[in-house]
């Protein structure tokens, strides 16, 4: 469910970012994740600013539906309310010494993108009274986005050449996710998701199936890690 505080923009989204990140300690896992998403939000912003959104209000939609989702998991455990399944491992581990901040940052995008993703595409389809087909290319603007942000963050957050008995199952542990691979599963997520809405029991269930899956991906992507 989304927080009640429902926002309206792409600033007051990255507003709330920046709160959290000036109020979360840096090596939290969740400010790892944010700081990520908060780049990522800001060359959205930066993209419907500049024109490269053919639509930019059904891209602003998108955006905001998709925060929402992130910041209504970082309120509900802020009220000691149970986080969706998808966000349970990041918020569990957020603090344990033994998982890197890229993985950190990888979980969360992996819960965003391989659940969040696909509820935020059925959230601005009502928002905007459209179909799924009609925000494709904004999902694949966006999606290009992160892609390219995936690679700055491996090459970022990976850890040097000193660190090779680390880098080893690290990188083993990461090879086997993909974020290529979640958005194209996101993308028929979100149209079966449509497809059932007047179904509501079926798509619930469907919603509440990839919601456990994804958060069985994060758990095993924040597995902790020798020193």
């Amino acid at each position: 469910m989304v927080h009640p505080q429902q926002l309206t923009t792409v600033d007051a989204v990255i507003g709330r970012m920046r709160a959290l990140d000036a109020a979360l300690p840096a090596r939290d896992g969740v400010a790892v994740f944010n700081r990520v998403y908060l780049a990522v939000t800001e060359a959205v912003d930066r993209s419907i600013g500049s024109g490269r959104f053919g639509d930019a209000r059904a891209a602003i939609a998108l955006d905001v539906r998709f925060a929402e989702r992130y910041l209504a998991a970082v309120d509900a455990v802020a009220e000691d309310r149970r986080a969706p399944a998808c966000w349970w491992p990041l918020f569990q581990l957020r603090r344990h010494p033994g998982v890197r901040p890229l993985q950190f940052a990888l979980a969360g995008v992996n819960a965003h993108i391989g659940h969040d993703l696909a509820l935020a595409v059925v959230d601005a389809c009502h928002t905007l009274g459209c179909e799924p087909a009609e925000l494709e290319d904004e999902f694949d603007r966006v999606g290009d986005l992160l892609l390219t942000l995936e690679e700055r963050i491996r090459e970022e957050l990976m850890p040097g050449p000193d660190l090779l008995q680390l880098a080893d199952p690290l990188t083993h542990l990461l090879g086997s996710w993909s974020l290529e691979r979640a958005r194209d599963a996101t993308w028929s997520a979100a149209r079966a998701l449509w497809a059932l809405r007047g179904v509501p029991d079926v798509a619930e269930d469907l919603a509440e199936r990839l919601d456990r899956a994804v958060g069985l991906a994060g758990r095993m992507l924040l597995t902790p890690l020798p020193h």
